[in-house]
């Protein structure tokens, strides 16, 4: 149980010596290089960090891969030092303390168990550590197998159990001595999709049963919405937003986390916001739609101005519509039959789609490649974005 706070934290590694050599002596101004900003100190791996995230709160920090989610995990852990900033773990200054004076634990994608070690011993060596008396350990060891149901897997060694099972003698692992802060460092990567599923809800279950802070790191958008209280989404070392799922979900500050978090990603088209007798309209590939009323007063709070736009809708939130007029037109590319929904991949404009329709809507009908369709979304779900800066205009 603890509180954690990540104060303008920056991570920089320092340049290789060549590439010290090719930097002109007269150019100070800040580089790119993979996305990364580059500065006269090094390639800046995480920069400007902040956020406070209260005892007991499950954090998720996601992004693609390169984006400084494990870096910044890493220097929680003390495994990586931290350039400038600051970390308070219960409002101690945690920079120059060892990791393993932190009272934090961590999880790693590889498992990380000793081979010839049993299971019990897996889980007993950290206690043993710490000098931890043998009845104290016992009690800790078999109510921490109890928890994640590996009680029948004491006597066993790594090499006799599945990749989940392994996974949960690491978080036993990490459980057992009961540390104030529980790091995972993508858990459940090396898993397949079923196994995945199921460790999420383990997941899940394991956070309402112990009381510990979770920091979790993943690049998979699906576990971010399911374990997160609260999600960091990173992007070339940088905070890009930090929300609720659904806050971040239905108010996306830029078209990054907008095409990121959702799976298929948002649809994206450029269209024209319009000001016709003090009420906003967005024109679209032919249609016209006028944005809700909440959107309304967003934008006018705003001041935004009539312009080129990137308007975004979810798969989720396209209708097909066969009315002639102001509706968008796109052509059958794929249609992916899901079960209770059908996956629709069209070419509209040049762009490419994904409406996402229930199977019931369809009846019969059956949409094959190069049918063309019309489709709407509501003026309730629309998103406006500046195609320059990529920033949300209600936001």
């Amino acid at each position: 149980m603890a509180t954690v706070s990540l104060q303008h934290i920056q991570k920089i590694y320092p340049n290789t010596v060549e590439e010290k050599k090719r930097k002109k002596k007269d150019d100070d101004a800040p580089k790119r290089k993979n996305n990364l900003k580059i500065t006269e100190e090094g390639v800046v791996a995480v920069d400007d960090f902040n956020l406070e995230i209260a005892d007991k709160e499950f954090i998720v920090l996601v992004g693609p891969s390169g984006c400084g989610k494990s870096t910044t995990l890493r220097m929680v852990a003390g495994l990586e030092d931290i350039t400038r900033g600051d970390l308070y773990i219960d409002g101690v200054r945690m920079n120059d303390v060892a990791p393993k004076d932190r009272d934090i634990a961590m999880v790693f994608q590889n498992y990380a168990l000793y081979p010839h070690m049993t299971v019990r011993q897996n889980l007993e060596f950290p206690l043993e550590l710490r000098h931890v008396p043998k009845e104290q350990m016992n009690k800790q060891v078999n109510e921490a197998a109890e928890i994640l149901g590996i009680t029948e897997y004491l006597e066993r060694k790594p090499k006799a159990l599945s990749g989940g099972q392994r996974q949960r003698v690491a978080i036993g692992r990490a459980i057992v001595r009961e540390p104030k802060v529980l790091l995972m460092d993508e858990p459940l990567s090396n898993l397949d999709a079923k196994l995945r599923n199921q460790m999420r809800a383990e997941i899940i279950k394991l956070r309402q049963r112990i009381d510990t802070t979770f920091i979790y790191v993943t690049h998979d958008q699906t576990e971010a919405m399911t374990l997160g209280d609260r999600i960091v989404i990173m992007k070339d070392g940088e905070i890009q937003q930090i929300g609720t799922p659904q806050e971040v979900f239905n108010k996306p500050v830029n078209t990054f986390v907008a095409g990121f978090i959702g799976m298929p990603q948002m649809n994206f088209y450029d269209g024209q916001l319009k000001l016709e007798n003090d009420q906003y309209v967005v024109e679209v590939q032919g249609a016209r739609i006028i944005p809700s009323e909440d959107k309304q007063e967003r934008l006018k709070k705003h001041n935004v101005p009539a312009m080129q736009v990137t308007v975004g809708a979810r798969p989720e939130h396209i209708t097909l519509d066969e009315r002639e007029g102001a509706m968008m037109e796109g052509r059958v590319d794929v249609s992916e039959m899901m079960g209770s929904s059908v996956h629709i991949h069209l070419n509209s404009d040049g762009n490419d789609s994904i409406i996402i329709v229930p199977t019931l809507d369809l009846g019969d009908r059956t949409l094959r490649t190069g049918d063309t369709v019309r489709f709407t979304f509501a003026p309730n779900v629309l998103h406006l974005f500046d195609p320059e800066t990529g920033r949300n205009l209600e936001y």
